[in-house]
């Protein structure tokens, strides 16, 4: 089973993939709108890296202490009940990773109509949807190759911008010490806004936890990828936030999409467009392979322990869930046609996040209920880190409810759909406690 097995490096590649898509690359032109604080504005990233790193500790040492595939569903399954796991699966498979990956898709297709503007956006969407799905259906060592040589290159293409921004000769001054107003602005609700968007772009630290089953020894590597993962993609946030706002005059940028191409124009001059389109087309592959290596894992983790979904568990010679990727791609296909996946990700942003709360309060009621439970991962900080994630998280929930309450009963509709339909597939008998 050896060869089945990702190595740590992967695991960690995997949740840097994940965790980097488009997010980082536009989130700043919509910040900049009502926030006008340098230090400000750093520091929604750095809040939002170290928030998200709370997390990933607290899901490290979950996923070592109930080892299985499927992320939350796995988690809430065996901590709470299986009926809650499924809802959690039930997004998660659906929507949670169908979505983002049809949102990268679409924007590889976008960008790269930058440097081959003959090339419709549409068809090289699918192109990279079904490309990526057909290296990842050849088997784990493929799929394991093609993960690390794309997040490697991709982190290498960064460092590149961060780099040419830093021998930047035009800089923009920056104030990246605090004012006197700075804590007035981060108590503000733009800055509560900006930072749900943050943390949204820092949404995949969780990637590793989805994927515990298959890695080689996880009572070591999973915790250190998600660790190390969620510190790299912190720093290159941080980074790359300050090389554009030390590039692209605010003026330019705010309420524009577009960040990274006008920063790249004003470092490059008038080939910046191009090289930055393909600097983020590349990355977006590695994200792609990533959220679609780790969505699929979670369709067959339930589908082992649902017999009428034992379908979607079958697995070919190379040890990869053959009917649960075709059936994610088919998925995204319909979301990239369709043009609504973005109506989908609004609807639910609420029960997503809810999934997180209840596993990392998940990790508290198992230190009680459990407390002789093998832990070979402790989370650092205890009870600090997990609580600062769970005060944070509730107080985005809260905000997401009162400011999009629509969206967020549709959300929770399509959570109560998921349960339905547990109670109409039922878990063979034994098959959780049998873990």
């Amino acid at each position: 089973m050896t060869e089945r097995k990702i190595s740590g490096l992967t695991a960690t590649n995997i949740v840097v993939a994940n965790m980097i898509g488009t997010g980082v690359f536009v989130s700043l032109g919509f910040q900049v709108i009502s926030i006008h604080s340098d230090f400000a504005i750093m520091a929604l990233w750095i809040i939002g890296g170290l928030l998200s790193l709370c997390g990933a500790l607290c899901y490290a040492e979950l996923a070592v202490a109930l080892p299985w595939l499927g992320g939350e569903y796995n988690f809430l399954s065996r901590i709470y009940h299986p009926a809650l796991g499924f809802m959690a699966g039930w997004i998660s498979a659906i929507i949670g990773f169908p979505a983002p990956i049809a949102l990268s898709a679409m924007a590889f297709g976008t960008y790269t109509q930058g440097i081959v503007p003959s090339v419709s956006p549409l068809i090289l969407s699918l192109v990279l949807v079904w490309g990526v799905t057909l290296i990842l259906l050849v088997g784990i060592r493929t799929g394991e190759h093609f993960q690390n040589i794309s997040t490697i290159l991709k982190i290498g293409l960064i460092i590149c911008l961060i780099g040419a921004g830093i021998f930047f000769q035009h800089k923009l001054p920056l104030q990246l010490t605090p004012q006197p107003n700075d804590l007035g602005v981060m108590l503000s609700g733009p800055f509560s806004v900006s930072l749900v968007f943050v943390m949204y772009s820092y949404s995949g630290w969780n990637g590793a936890s989805y994927l515990t089953a298959e890695v080689r020894n996880p009572e070591r590597n999973v915790p250190w990828a998600l660790f190390i993962g969620t510190i790299v993609v912190m720093i290159l946030y941080v980074l790359l936030n300050w090389v554009f706002l030390v590039s692209a005059p605010a003026p330019e940028i705010e309420g524009k999409p577009l960040v990274a191409l006008i920063s790249g124009q004003h470092i490059f001059g008038q080939i910046g467009g191009a090289l930055v389109s393909g600097l983020i087309s590349f990355g977006l592959i590695a994200n792609v392979s990533g959220m679609s290596w780790v969505g699929s894992r979670v369709t067959k983790s339930m589908a082992d322990d649902f017999s009428r979904l034992a379908l979607l568990g079958r697995v070919n010679q190379h040890g990869t869930p053959y009917t649960a990727m075709i059936l994610q791609a088919l998925v995204v296909t319909a979301f990239i046609l369709t043009n609504s996946f973005e109506a989908v990700l609004v609807y639910t942003q609420f029960v997503l996040l809810l999934s997180s709360f209840l596993a990392v309060l998940g990790l508290i009621v198992l230190r009680f209920r459990q407390p002789n439970l093998p832990r070979p991962y402790r989370v650092w900080g205890y009870p600090i880190t997990p609580l600062i994630f769970l005060v944070v998280t509730l107080f985005m929930m809260l905000y997401t409810v009162q400011q999009r309450t629509v969206a967020s009963l549709l959300g929770l509709l399509t959570a109560m759909v998921g349960l339905g339909i547990y109670f109409i597939v039922r878990p063979s008998q034994g098959s959780l406690s049998a873990r």
